[in-house]
C-alpha cells in the first residue's frame, strides 16, 4: 500500500466533491435527476481526457495490457455510480444538502463490509472502531441538528431522504469496488496511469448510458443540459478532479480504508452548505463533526 499517494488524493477528494457536489445542486433545480447527472459525465469527459494525456506527456511509459475484465469492472463501477448520484441527487430533495450527503456517508461501513466480502479486504481493529465512531457521527449530522430519542431516529431512518442516502452509500460502495478491480485488471507499474486510464473509460462509458437513456427517456432534458454550459462546466471540471483523486486512493489502497478517510468530506460539506449556500450550522453537526475527524483519525491509526 503507498501510504504518501492514497492519503493525499483522499482528502483532496473529498473537499474536491463537496465542492462538486453543491455546484451540482444548483444545476439540480434547473434539470431533471438524469440531467444534473448527466453534466458530470458529459462536461468532465474533456477534463478526464486532458488529465490522461498531461500525465502521459509528463510520465511516459509503455503502455498496459489491460486484462479482458477490464471493460466490465468500468462497467459496473461507472453504472453503480450513475444509480448512487441519482439517488443522493434524490435525497437533496427531500432535505437539505448537509443532511443528504450525511446519509450517503453510511458507505464507509458498507464498503468496509462489502470489500471484505468480495475482495477480501481486512482491516486493522483501530480502522474498524474509526468505522463505528465516523457512522455515529454522520447519523447525528443527519438530524439536522433536532433534538431526536430514540424511536424518532428509528423512524427517520424510514423516510425518503435516509433511504434514498443509505441506497447511493451502497452504489457507491460498490463503485469504489469495480475501481479499485479495473485498476487492478489495467496492469502496469504505475498505479496513477491505470487510475486515470480506467476513469476516462469509465467516464466515456458513463456518458453513453445515461446520455443514452435520456435521449429515449428525457429528449427535452438535453437541450437543458447544454444551455446550462456555464455552470455545468464547472460541475464536469470538479468531477474529473475528484474521480481522479478518488480513482488513485482506490489504485493504491484498501477501499474501506479509503472511504473511512473520505469521511473527512462532511467537514467540506458544512462547510460549504454554510458559507455556500446559506445553511445553518447545529451544534449537534459540530459534535458529529468531531466524531467524523476522530473515526479518520483512528482509522490513519490502525493504517500505520
Amino acid at each position: 500500500m503507498s501510504f504518501p499517494i492514497w492519503l493525499p488524493a483522499t482528502l483532496m477528494a473529498g473537499g474536491v466533491q463537496a465542492w462538486r457536489t453543491a455546484v451540482q445542486r444548483r444545476v439540480s433545480h434547473s434539470l431533471s435527476v438524469n440531467g444534473a447527472g448527466l453534466v458530470r459525465y458529459l462536461y468532465g469527459l474533456p477534463f478526464t481526457a486532458l488529465l490522461l494525456g498531461g500525465y502521459r506527456l509528463l510520465f511516459p511509459a509503455p503502455l498496459p495490457s489491460p486484462d479482458p475484465l477490464f471493460l466490465l469492472f468500468c462497467l459496473g463501477g461507472g453504472l453503480a455510480q450513475i444509480i448512487a448520484t441519482n439517488l443522493l441527487i434524490m435525497a437533496f430533495a427531500h432535505r437539505n444538502f448537509v443532511v443528504g450527503t450525511a446519509y450517503s456517508k453510511t458507505e464507509a461501513v458498507q464498503g468496509a463490509i462489502l470489500s471484505f466480502l468480495l475482495l477480501g479486504e481486512r482491516l486493522h481493529p483501530l480502522a474498524w472502531a474509526g468505522i463505528g465512531c465516523g457512522v455515529i457521527g454522520v447519523m447525528l449530522l443527519s438530524t439536522g441538528g433536532r433534538r431526536m430519542g430514540v424511536a424518532d431516529f428509528a423512524k427517520a431512518l424510514g423516510q425518503p431522504a435516509a433511504l434514498c442516502g443509505i441506497a447511493s452509500g451502497f452504489f457507491f460502495a460498490l463503485t469504489a469496488i469495480g475501481i479499485r478491480r479495473a485498476t487492478q485488471a489495467v496492469g502496469g507499474a504505475d498505479p496513477i496511469w491505470a487510475a486515470l486510464v480506467v476513469l476516462v473509460v469509465t467516464v466515456a462509458m458513463q456518458t453513453v448510458m445515461q446520455g443514452g437513456y435520456m435521449l429515449l427517456r428525457e429528449p427535452d432534458q438535453i437541450g437543458r443540459v447544454f444551455r446550462s454550459w456555464r455552470v455545468s462546466g464547472q460541475v464536469g471540471l470538479l468531477s474529473s478532479l475528484g474521480s481522479a483523486c478518488w480513482f488513485t486512493g482506490f489504485a493504491t489502497a484498501p477501499v474501506a480504508l479509503v472511504r473511512i478517510v473520505g469521511q473527512i468530506e462532511v467537514a467540506f460539506t458544512l462547510g460549504f452548505g454554510h458559507f455556500y449556500l446559506g445553511e445553518r450550522m447545529a451544534r449537534s453537526e459540530v459534535m458529529g463533526l468531531m466524531l467524523v475527524a476522530g473515526g479518520v483519525v483512528l482509522a490513519l491509526m490502525g493504517a500505520l
